[in-house]
């Protein structure tokens, strides 16, 4: 499920609720994340130049400047596009990956039905790595779309898989990527370790929507200790899983935190409302002393 029950989209970002009838309360994980400034002017500067030089319509359009208008404000949304197209197809690989493991538990999963929306898409290949990586590694899965809480720090967020792999608990976050130039997948990126480490130091676990009922989360962890943190990079060409380095868990734990005040800062700056009023000239002095 991509859309957990208890997230809303706020202003601030996704939020959590505690239950189906209370309003949301703290960020989610991503949100959090999210607070790190990434500069993407580059690449979608490039990709609205590539799609303007590749447009079968510029040849046609030369010598007219409303056409040329018109071709360039297309193109200017081309990383947008991009980004939405990448969504909607991270959604279905990780329908998919949820409805495998909700089969493999017995709980009415839809494994085929989720395929087929795949091979409607042309995306059939991510579904037969992701079936052999399942195989190879011999996942066992103890919980699918798991939601937790974090009262200390003040977040919630939603884990892909619980699983046992080789005779270890394992947490388990599903990244869809693209192929590069080298036919393999791309790298994953290091925040992911923040993803999964706030995972593992949530406190609560999510037991019933309806009702708002939690449960003590049993995999909190901490550096060394605690179930194995695995980012699974799924490609149509190849399924890549690494391990978050144990000795960095806490670098990337303070890390997150930092990003929780950054987030937390900023929605109070903006409940506050305007920073900066209009202001006038002084008033015109008064009394015996004006004038030359």
């Amino acid at each position: 499920m991509t859309d957990p029950q208890l997230a809303h989209a706020t202003e601030f970002g996704r939020m959590y609720s505690r239950s189906l009838s209370s309003p949301p309360e703290v960020p989610s994980i991503t949100t959090v994340i999210g607070q790190e400034a990434k500069d993407l002017t580059g690449w979608a500067g490039h990709m609205a130049a590539t799609e303007l030089i590749n447009d079968v319509r510029l040849n046609g359009a030369m010598g007219s400047p409303g056409e040329l208008r018109n071709l360039a404000r297309h193109a200017s949304k081309a990383a947008e596009r991009f980004r939405d197209a990448a969504a909607a197809r991270g959604d279905r690989v990780h329908h998919y990956a949820e409805q495998v493991a909700l089969a493999a538990l017995d709980r009415a999963g839809e494994p085929s039905a989720a395929r087929d929306a795949l091979a409607a898409h042309g995306e059939s290949a991510f579904a037969d790595r992701f079936d052999q990586w399942w195989q190879s590694y011999g996942v066992k899965p103890l919980a699918a779309e798991v939601t937790v809480w974090n009262h200390t720090v003040g977040y919630a967020g939603t884990l892909d898989l619980i699983a046992e792999i080789g005779g270890r608990v394992c947490l388990l976050d599903f990244k869809t990527k693209g192929v590069g130039r080298d036919g393999r997948a791309k790298p994953l990126q290091d925040s992911v370790v923040m993803q999964l480490v706030a995972g593992m130091r949530a406190e609560e676990v999510l037991n019933d929507a309806a009702s708002g009922t939690w449960e003590p989360w049993p995999h909190r962890g901490d550096e060394g200790q605690g179930p194995v943190l695995i980012a699974v990079g799924i490609s149509e060409a190849e399924v890549v899983p690494v391990q978050a380095d144990p000795s960095c868990l806490r670098t990337h734990w303070r890390k997150f935190w930092a990003l929780r005040q950054v987030w937390e800062h900023s929605r109070s700056a903006t409940e506050h409302g305007r920073a900066l009023r209009p202001i006038g000239p002084p008033p015109a002095p008064t009394g015996p002393d004006v004038g030359p």
